[in-house]
């Protein structure tokens, strides 16, 4: 049985990211979409449960995807799980440099583990939770650039915000 995660903040979760697991989804029996718990790097607007209810409710209709979160080591959790592959998106050029590290990176510390990349719609090349959430939370406004759920979780952080704001 093929296994691949599919790791990343997913703060939010985008229609791109839904295309890349869709479609992993057809190439691996099983794909399971790792949430990164403390990526240190990121601050992130939904904290981790969040995001992983965010996922669920748009993934009910794959059979062969899961939903989970993970903390330390990529490969670490990989091995546990009893993945072969780990996939990744690739929107631009500007994506390639840093995700080539970490795919050697990921390779230095176990050999097995193969990164494939998956290139997204080319209506989705542009998206990125950042500008997303910067465009929701900043100007509230809709990009159809994610699904309705995250939509409304957005609106609900900028009005929480603006409130704070007030205050």
């Amino acid at each position: 049985m093929s296994i691949a995660i599919y790791p990343g903040t997913f703060d939010p979760v985008t229609n791109g990211h839904l295309d890349v697991l869709e479609r992993a989804s057809k190439i691996f029996d099983e794909v399971i979409v790792a949430v990164s718990a403390d990526n240190s790097d990121k601050k992130t607007a939904f904290d981790c449960n969040t995001r992983v209810k965010l996922l669920l409710e748009n993934t009910t209709n794959y059979s062969n995807v899961r939903i989970d979160s993970f903390s330390g080591l990529l490969v670490d959790y990989a091995k546990d799980c009893g993945a072969s592959a780990v996939v990744r998106g690739l929107r631009a050029v500007s994506d390639f440099e840093y995700e080539f590290q970490m795919a050697q990176m990921n390779r230095h510390l176990d050999s097995e583990l193969e990164t494939i990349f998956l290139m997204p719609n080319e209506k989705y090349f542009y998206t990125s939770s950042s500008l997303i959430k910067q465009v929701h939370l900043f100007g509230n406004r809709d990009t159809k650039l994610v699904p309705e759920n995250v939509s409304i979780a957005l609106r609900q952080l900028s009005l929480e915000n603006q409130s704070k704001e007030e205050l």
